[in-house]
Order: structure tokens, then C-alpha cells, then sequence
């Protein structure tokens, strides 16, 4: 079992909320747990999950020891381009899904890299699977960071928080964008009717913010790059959707048609940026664009 100390800096915070935000890899149900079972204490004493927390606040937090989940190692082959002791980072294909859910019980990159990883897996929040810090949509392409060790998982995570760890995407978007660069700050947050979507939610959403640059102009499209500063789910494509300029593909944000030859959305994660947990030393990688983004930039070109 492993004990965290956690500051509180709000007023006002349920705890339950407190510590899925506070500790990495945690998700509210989990944290609810926690509570429920008494393993949270301030000043001794068990805290219920609807406490308000006062900035000062010192919170306990007892974490059970990580326990094997049913998710079977699969050989699935897999295109690594960085890998030490305490991280790997993977070039992911498109309809490659990251985690195992409903629809989609195994095939998974977590099946791959139980394979590929054996007993190298980060144990945050219960459970022992390899460390998946951020995830990227089933058709989108690119660069991936796993963690295989808890200490790893956590510095990533708070880089993730604190948008030391950098991610850079490339994407075609339908139409010409105007400026040859710009920002989409706008908060995301389920979708009011299909939640199986994500928008604009200026009243409820989360923060989001998307820096995007001009590549290259075709007749009706733009290739662009776009530097993330935080990672809500789809972040890329309902930025760009609410601006005027979907993906290329986006059957879900844009055109109900899909591209021929495409899976899913023109988008890559081309460039990622992170300091090692261990060195404290910056990595940068790059993976190339695959040869279905460079074909969609001849198809466009005509």
C-alpha cells in the first residue's frame, strides 16, 4: 500500500472530486471508494466523500496495493520508438483502440503492452496495467506514452496537468482557414443530447485550449498543426469544428460522407515533448507522417 499526503488549494472542493483531480490515474468512482472504505483521513479522522475541502487542508490518502485485471497480453506487433526503464512510447496505427471497452474487449494497445511489457506496469489507481497516461482516438495516428512504473506514471501525470508534456499534432481541416495562425480557447464538455459526443460547453465544460498554425493551403483545405495546452476528449476535432473547419474524415464532427480511403479523421500526433521521470532531461520525438496522410496530401493537391 502506498500513503499520499495531498494539499488542498480550493474552497469549497468535494473530496471525492479533490482527489480524482489530485491523483493521477484515479477516477471519481475510484476515489468515492476510497472514502467509502475509510482509507481518507484529515487529522485522523475517516473523511466522507461530500466533504468540502479549505485550502490547507491536509488529506491522507492510503492506496490498495495494485491487483491483476482481467486484460490478457496479446502479441500484437508494435512500432516503439522510445523505450527505457520507466517509459515507452509508441508510433499507435490507426484503428489501433487504446483500452480495452465495451465493443472493443481485446486487440487493444493495454493488450499489446501487457506482451510487449511483461511485469514492467504502473499500478496507480487499484489496478496492474501499463500506465496509460493520455490516450489518442481509435483513428488517430501517432505518438503515444505509456509508463512502467508508478513513479513514472506520476510525473508524467502532473507534466500532463501542468502542459509540461507536450503534444504536437498534424491534421487536414476542411476550408481555409483566414490567419496563418490561432488559438481555440473554449471549454469542452459532453455533448447536451449524443453523448457519445463532445462540445463547446462554456457553462459546464472543462478548459480547453488548441494552438493551431498553417502548414499548407489547398483548394478547400488546410494542413495544419496544432499544439495542444490541455487534452479534453476530442479536443482537436470540436475545436476545429466549432471554428468553421472540421477534419478532413470527421464523420462525427463534420461531414456525414467519408473521405475515400479514410478510416476516420486526417489527424497524426506527430511530436511529442516530455521531461524523463527519472533524468530530468527533455526528450523529444517525432514519428513521420504515415503514407495515408501523405496520399490524402496528393489527393487534395489535385
Amino acid at each position: 500500500m502506498e500513503t499520499l499526503r495531498l494539499t488542498a488549494d480550493r474552497a469549497g472542493e468535494r473530496a471525492d472530486a479533490f482527489l480524482a483531480r489530485c491523483v493521477p490515474g484515479l477516477t471519481r468512482s475510484a476515489a468515492q471508494r476510497l472514502l467509502e472504505e475509510g482509507a481518507v483521513t484529515l487529522g485522523g479522522r475517516p473523511v466522507k466523500k461530500n466533504y468540502k475541502t479549505a485550502p490547507g487542508n491536509v488529506l491522507e490518502a492510503v492506496l490498495p496495493d495494485p491487483e491483476p485485471v482481467a486484460i490478457l497480453p496479446q502479441n500484437i506487433p508494435l512500432d516503439v520508438v522510445y523505450e527505457d526503464a520507466d517509459v515507452i512510447v509508441v508510433n499507435k496505427p490507426v484503428g489501433l483502440v487504446v483500452h480495452p471497452a465495451p465493443g472493443h474487449p481485446d486487440g487493444t494497445l493495454v493488450n499489446a503492452l501487457l506482451y510487449h511489457c511483461g511485469d514492467s506496469l504502473s499500478g496507480i489507481n487499484g489496478e496492474l496495467r501499463p500506465g496509460i497516461v493520455h490516450r489518442i482516438d481509435r483513428d488517430t495516428s501517432g505518438l503515444i506514452i505509456a509508463a512502467k512504473n508508478d513513479k513514472a506514471h506520476l510525473a508524467l501525470a502532473a507534466q500532463l496537468q501542468d502542459h509540461s508534456l507536450a503534444r504536437v499534432y498534424e491534421a487536414v481541416a476542411v476550408g481555409n482557414l483566414r490567419e496563418d495562425a490561432g488559438t481555440v480557447d473554449a471549454p469542452i464538455g459532453r455533448h447536451p443530447v449524443d453523448r457519445k459526443k463532445m462540445a463547446i460547453d462554456r457553462k459546464n465544460g472543462r478548459p480547453a485550449v488548441t494552438h493551431w498554425s498553417v502548414l499548407g493551403r489547398y483548394p478547400g483545405y488546410t494542413h495544419v498543426e496544432c499544439r495542444l495546452e490541455t487534452g479534453r476528449t476530442h479536443q482537436i476535432r470540436v475545436h476545429l469544428a466549432s471554428i468553421g473547419h472540421p477534419l478532413l474524415g470527421d464523420v462525427v464532427y463534420g461531414s456525414k460522407k467519408p473521405w475515400p480511403g479514410l478510416a476516420g479523421q486526417c489527424l497524426h500526433a506527430r511530436k511529442l515533448r516530455f521531461v524523463h521521470p527519472s533524468t530530468g532531461k527533455p526528450v523529444e520525438l517525432e514519428c513521420p507522417l504515415p503514407d495515408w496522410f501523405e496520399k490524402v496530401l496528393k489527393q487534395i493537391d489535385k
